[in-house]
């Protein structure tokens, strides 16, 4: 008997939940004759079935069958059957082509033993998500059709009492259809392929569940706090009846010790109420989110008996806190916490491109966010699963959820009345779902365009209806509606390359005003190693359609701004190797531009979206580190620019600013800025102390135009307290050349550069000197290498770059957390970096450290 995996999790009810990951089988509806009725049970033997293991879409099956070569490799993905559509193009938006193996419908199967203690009780089975209708069948019987089993994100839980057989093994078989274009589906717009099954399947956890007559669903709890530090919760859960008879009882429940409450609630037969009790808690720990205070975390514990039994529980993890929203004077979206401003600084989230993830590889990027000191990430259809959810609660990573575009998620002129219903019922289970999670602040039910009036009025009645307790608003753009006003936001990229000083200087577009819900720097190419992974040896160099095939879609579909920009700024590379090195300081640049200027000019700033966190596959464009989690450029750039007390250099007009993110204040603060050229000999030496306010951002001193810099020069800044311990430190490379914008020329994705900044000297650097010994320690499941490195040479050490290899010959570890990377050292310099990664990845390997450089030859 294959053994099932067993877990209660928050929100379940009081006889666990089975979830039937392990055992599944995947054919085509083409290969079969049998009907469902059949299928489902066990007469039927399946022979010629692929094996699948839960969550999985068709096409992850078949891949880890090995039925079609790895879709992320190269140019593979092409290769695989039903992958005709043109290059670049929104799939979503597409027939399937007549002779694709997915056009037809595929089923699952799977049989369970279902314990013998569900007898007498109601049967639950639950889908947590399904792409893009079913029909269901278990144990020969028909318990849902295809006509009201829609919608990817719908959530199904369906009382299977007369069909499941307790103490007996169960048959489940679910036949699967794939999404038209005329379904509310999931896409990747512009970001990446969809693959060619469009990701139809079970894409989310299948389980099986019992209780009594009542069930406890979506409980949440809801924080208003008051001046005298106490705070009014509002306890919420929905209770179904699922019998055919009248049921009385009683609702009991408790926060923590000595917060009980009970209430008495009749419910009609086969009838579905919300139920709400309030409590009072005195000076609370409240949540807050990454930096600025602690993931404080209450349980909340609910419980219905009957007649003297336990019909249902459930266990919720929930946070005290209150976020608000407001549109300021200038038309500006502003978030509160706990009653405090926070500046929004995150990363547009997505899945991986076959939706396929595991726990661990979750943590991993959310561990990576916290690092780069970002915390928030936007969902643009792409809401992630519970274990997700309560990662980001526990490491207090705000979420701002929504529909996502460009496909018939904003075609609301072609909506039939199936489309309504989907969109209505989905928006009503995710944000029942998303209400639980202190993390989630925000959603938008509108992402390039705002709903029509009928549809916004639909979704407005929902979002009352279901209490959602957080932010809203109509897009992720600063369109108004007649019915939900303003949005005090904006989507007014740039997606492609722009000059570091774009930031500070336009004030129109998309530079460092308001509250940008995505944009970015444009393309980052990974690594040097991630190329060799993601591109056979003959695609590597030069830049071919292999690697335009791993850009993005319509206007991104190569990287041609980019790369013709570090051609100008930093020379034309030779080899692949040599354009990778440059990438990743042009990225490291061009990202720590953008948070910097954002982190400057809060309030005036409210919030940032970098476009994007992460890829769905090896990608050359949008992500601050790449699908093998691997940290370049755009990632350190990221990191340094957050830091939550630190010292930044303004390109607009040579002001040194310290930014403090903290609720609290510094004082006796010193901050020094010198100037190099290129041969390390100081033009401007200065320092100044001040004071710095909690949440502020200070102009500590201008550094003055000077005559005789060379070409290419550098401004080192450091921030220290009065003992001399250091906070910030920052390196910046400029040109006298000045690097103008054609703002005449701007599109909606950017602004051209007239005249670029002449980096070439850096290639005439001479070569570094380093030394560099390690240490490595155990801490708990993780080892922490200390690397020290020296400048032993008269030159500066330029773009150090540290890894740690599994021993030797071996693969970098990653996920891997560097306290910094690609920094600069002076001559004499000495830096000692951490880094931090799972003993488990190092396996029985040694650490082996490697060091490199800009210009170590």
């Amino acid at each position: 008997m294959r053994r099932l995996l067993l877990l209660l999790l928050a929100g379940s009810n009081a006889f666990g939940q089975v979830y039937l990951r392990q055992g599944w089988a995947i054919q085509s509806s083409a290969d079969l004759r049998e009907s469902g009725a059949e299928l489902s049970t066990t007469a039927y033997t399946p022979r010629g079935w692929y094996p699948a293991t839960l969550p999985s879409t068709v096409l992850h099956a078949l891949v880890e069958s090995q039925v079609y070569p790895d879709p992320y490799f190269g140019m593979n993905l092409r290769s695989i059957a039903g992958t005709s559509y043109p290059v670049s193009f929104n799939f979503s938006n597409l027939q399937m082509p007549p002779d694709s193996p997915f056009r037809h419908s595929w089923w699952y199967r799977t049989s369970f033993q279902l314990d013998s203690s569900y007898k007498g009780k109601t049967v639950w089975l639950g889908f947590d998500g399904i792409n893009f209708r079913a029909n269901v069948w278990l144990n020969g019987r028909q318990v849902a059709d295809a006509s009201k089993m829609a919608g990817s994100w719908r959530l199904y839980r369906l009382n299977v009492t007369a069909a499941a057989r307790p103490g007996e093994t169960n048959v489940l078989a679910v036949e699967v259809f794939p999404p038209t274009p005329h379904d509310l589906a999931i896409t990747f717009v512009d970001w990446n392929p969809l693959p060619p099954d469009k990701d139809m399947g079970l894409w989310r956890d299948v389980w099986v569940a019992a209780t009594g007559p009542v069930a406890i669903r979506f409980p949440s709890v809801t924080t208003k706090l008051s001046a005298d530090g106490s705070a009014e919760l509002t306890v919420r859960a929905e209770l179904t009846n699922a019998g055919a008879a009248p049921v009385d009882g009683t609702l009991q429940g408790g926060i923590e010790a000595g917060h009980r409450f009970s209430q008495e609630v009749h419910l009609a037969a086969g009838e579905t109420r919300v139920v709400h009790e309030a409590v009072k808690l005195d000076h609370p720990l409240l949540w807050w989110p990454a930096e600025v205070g602690e993931q404080n975390l209450y349980t909340l514990n609910l419980q219905f008996a009957t007649g003297g039994q336990t019909s249902d529980s459930s266990q919720t993890r929930f946070g005290v806190r209150e976020v608000t929203s407001e549109i300021d004077s200038r038309g500006h979206r502003l978030f509160h916490i706990n009653g405090k401003n926070i500046l929004i600084r995150g990363g547009g989230y997505t899945f991986d491109m076959l939706l396929h993830s595991t726990p661990e590889r979750q943590e991993a990027e959310l561990k990576y966010v916290r690092d780069m000191h970002l915390n928030a990430l936007r969902f643009e259809g792409k809401m992630e699963d519970e274990h997700f959810l309560q990662l980001a609660d526990r490491m207090g990573i705000m979420l701002l959820a929504g529909w996502c575009c460009c496909d018939y998620w904003e075609r609301w002129n072609q909506w039939d009345e199936e489309a309504h219903q989907v969109a209505s019922a989905s928006l009503r289970d995710q944000l029942r779902r998303l209400a639980a999670h202190p993390a989630v602040i925000d959603f938008m039910y509108g992402s390039d365009n705002p709903p029509p009036p009928k549809v916004e009025q639909i979704y407005l009645d929902i979002i009352k209806e279901v209490e959602w307790p957080n932010a809203y608003h109509s897009s992720a753009t600063a369109k108004p509606t007649p019915l939900g006003g303003p949005t005090g936001v904006k989507m007014t990229g740039p997606y492609e390359y722009v000059a570091p000083s774009y930031w500070l200087l336009d004030d129109s577009r998309g530079g460092a005003h308001g509250f940008n819900t995505e944009t970015s720097c444009g393309p980052a190419p990974p690594p040097i190693e991630s190329l060799r992974r993601m591109l056979p040896t003959d695609k590597l160099w030069p830049i071919n359609p292999a690697w335009d095939f791993h850009s993005g879609g319509g206007e991104f579909r190569n990287i041609h701004v980019f790369s013709e920009a570090l051609n100008a700024r930093y020379g034309p590379p030779g080899t692949v190797e040599e354009f990778a090195r440059k990438a990743q300081m042009m990225a490291y640049e061009g990202h720590r531009a953008m948070f910097e200027a954002y982190g400057r000019n809060k309030y005036v700033a409210t919030g940032v979206i970098q476009w994007m966190l992460n890829n769905a596959w090896p990608s050359m464009i949008w992500h601050l580190y790449d699908w093998y989690l691997r940290p370049g450029g755009s990632y350190f750039g990221a990191k340094k620019a957050n830091e939550p007390l630190h010292v930044q250099y303004s390109y607009d007009d040579r002001s040194v600013v310290v930014v403090n993110s903290y609720y609290k204040p510094f004082r006796g603060l010193n901050v020094t800025a010198k100037v190099y050229n290129l041969d390390m000999t100081v033009r401007f030496s200065k320092q100044a102390a001040l004071d710095m306010a909690e949440d502020s951002a200070t102009r500590a001193f201008t550094i003055p135009e000077m005559a005789g810099l060379s070409a290419t020069y550098f401004v080192n800044l450091t921030l220290t307290d009065s003992t001399g311990t250091e906070y910030s430190r920052n390196f910046y490379w400029l040109s006298t050349r000045p690097e103008t914008l054609e703002w005449d020329k701007s599109t909606w994705y950017y602004t051209p550069t007239k005249t670029f900044a002449d980096y070439t000297a850096l290639n005439t650097l001479p070569p570094a000197d380093l030394k560099f010994g390690s240490a490595t320690m155990p801490q708990g499941t993780d080892r922490i290498t200390t690397v020290t490195v020296t400048n032993a040479g008269s030159t500066l050490a330029f773009g150090v770059h540290l890894k740690v290899n599994k021993g030797s010959d071996g693969d970098e570890i990653l996920p891997v957390l560097w306290e910094d990377n690609y920094f600069a050292l002076l001559p004499g310099e000495t830096r000692r970096v951490g880094a931090t990664y799972s003993a488990r990845d190092l396996g029985r390997s040694t650490p082996v450290v490697q060091v490199e450089a800009w210009n170590q030859r």
